[in-house]
């Protein structure tokens, strides 16, 4: 799950060288798709199966420095893993290579000055998003909404930055906007650094410490993250004054995302199922995303296993970069050509879905329950899941679209996506552990980016019923005779608009 511990990405230029029915509709108007029978494929897809593949990426570790990070040896072998099962299996698989540049933090400092003395931990009360360098100087807010947490736009508008004095540590709240557009306001304000806390409210991982990136982004001035309840303290504090002193170090990254086709199914209509096979640098990573990959991995083994013809292509896709920013389905959607984007009917995203504390998250298609729906489309894969699990008696709350996994290139690019997910740093509530089971109080992973995330980090029972579900909606949109939905009106490029591609080709 994106939201680096010990890293952050700065993206200079990449290289690229060569049994339960359902009827779904992709979006209001269109057809109804063809009701299928998954039934086959979920005898087949089995969490015995799953749980070998995390016993690979687990061994892989193990003889690779504990982890499976891109640009590693450990991320090459579960490559190569991953390929040679899908070959066996009769799958053409394609490599597609890039590179990038990752900023490994060196040193920290998050301290206030005046009128007391508190310094903060790093990775437990804030985290550098991106940007390096020394502000020390007054902190102003910028347009906060503490008492009464709601969608904070704080910062998203130039205006929200009038009369802020050149030169002070902005204060920002989350919100409306991404962190990216934020953090320019600030800097064209003359901001030294900048200070964006939780939002306050809005669901799960609103409210505490949280990671994340400013997309292309790389400010000359330091820019850290906090807690709500850190942010809406410092807002409330008369005079006070802060530090915060970033060092990174800038090292190149080569890498590469793994794609395998099914042999059938229209090509103009591609059902993309993806998640991040690469892990940070602390742990070999096995919920985040062994779990994930894992279970694509056998829906793709049990699918060939069938030999059944598609009506719509699969492309099973293994994302490298993903703990370093998104970077490579980013990248891999930068290289669609328009109708290679409307060719693309949805994407499926799935990342950490074995958590020990575990709730079932399905990401809020229509923004029903966070006001951000995905492009059309998306509506519909939140409907197949919540059909799904519904049909096994299983509970199931909405997660936000917020841009946190590899699903975020695709929807900017306006193509409909969903996922499952099963929590990561976020805390689980009373209400949660009512649902699930569980403890309240507690992360739904204790080991989240860290190195105790290892085979004794899983909730079997959910990976089960994941797994399931993931087989069921990859053979439900694969099997859709529904229009297609990619709309080609989206930011084309995703995430990297405005990144210097050299040489790049697109993968067919």
């Amino acid at each position: 799950m994106h939201k680096p511990s010990g890293i952050h990405t700065r993206t200079i230029a990449f290289t690229a060288t060569a049994g339960l029915a359902a009827s779904v509709a992709f979006a209001a108007g269109a057809q109804g798709a063809t009701p299928t029978d998954t039934t086959d494929l979920l005898d087949a897809v089995t969490v015995e199966g799953v749980y070998s593949h995390l016993e690979a990426f687990q061994a892989i570790a193990d003889a690779n420095g504990g982890n499976r990070q891109a640009g590693t040896a450990g991320h090459v072998a579960s490559v190569a893993y991953v390929q040679a099962q899908l070959e066996a299996a009769g799958y053409t698989t394609t490599i597609q290579p890039f590179t990038y540049e990752r900023q490994t933090l060196v040193s920290a400092t998050f301290a206030e000055t005046a009128p007391g003395d508190t310094a903060y931990e790093l990775d437990t009360d804030y985290y550098p998003m991106e940007g390096e360098g020394l502000a020390e100087a007054p902190v102003t807010g910028v347009d906060l909404s503490v008492g009464t947490p709601s969608a904070s736009t704080s910062g998203c508008e130039a205006a929200d930055f009038a009369g802020f004095p050149a030169g002070d540590i902005a204060l920002i709240q989350r919100g409306a906007c991404s962190f990216e557009q934020k953090t320019l306001n600030a800097i064209a304000a003359g901001a030294s650094g900048v200070i964006i806390f939780n939002q306050g409210d809005g669901g799960v991982d609103r409210t505490g410490m949280f990671y994340g990136t400013l997309g292309e982004t790389v400010p000359e001035i330091p820019v850290v993250s906090t807690s709500f309840d850190i942010g809406a303290a410092l807002s409330a504090t008369a005079g006070l004054e802060m530090v915060i002193d970033i060092d990174q170090l800038t090292v190149p990254v080569s890498t590469m995302n793994l794609l395998a086709d099914t042999p059938t199914g229209r090509a103009d209509r591609t059902v993309v199922v993806g998640g991040h096979l690469d892990s940070v640098g602390e742990g070999p990573g096995i919920n985040d995303n062994g779990t994930g990959t894992a279970a694509i991995l056998e829906t793709a083994l049990a699918l060939a296993s069938l030999d059944e013809p598609l009506e719509n292509r699969v492309r099973f896709a293994f994302w490298s970069g993903e703990e370093d920013g998104l970077l490579g389905s980013s990248y891999y959607v930068s290289q669609l050509s328009k109708s290679e984007i409307k060719g693309t009917a949805v994407n499926l995203n799935f990342d950490m879905v074995g958590s020990p504390n575990a709730v079932n998250f399905v990401y809020d298609g229509d923004g029903d329950a966070f006001g951000q729906s995905g492009p059309g489309g998306s509506n519909v894969v939140e409907d197949v899941f919540e059909a799904f699990f519904a049909a096994q008696g299983a509970e199931t709350v909405p997660t936000e679209f917020d841009g946190r996994s590899d699903y975020l290139g695709f929807i900017e690019a306006g193509i409909p996506a969903g996922g499952l997910f099963t929590g990561a740093e976020g805390i689980k509530t009373e209400e949660e552990a009512a649902l699930f089971g569980g403890t309240a109080g507690v992360a739904y992973d204790p080991c989240y980016h860290s190195g105790c995330d290892t085979l004794d980090n899983l909730s079997l029972e959910t990976l089960d019923l994941m797994s399931d579900a993931i087989a069921h909606s990859t053979l439900t949109f694969a099997e859709t005779t529904s229009a297609v939905n990619g709309t080609a009106k989206g930011k084309a490029n995703g995430l990297f608009k405005g990144a210097e591609f050299l040489g790049a080709e697109a993968v067919r």
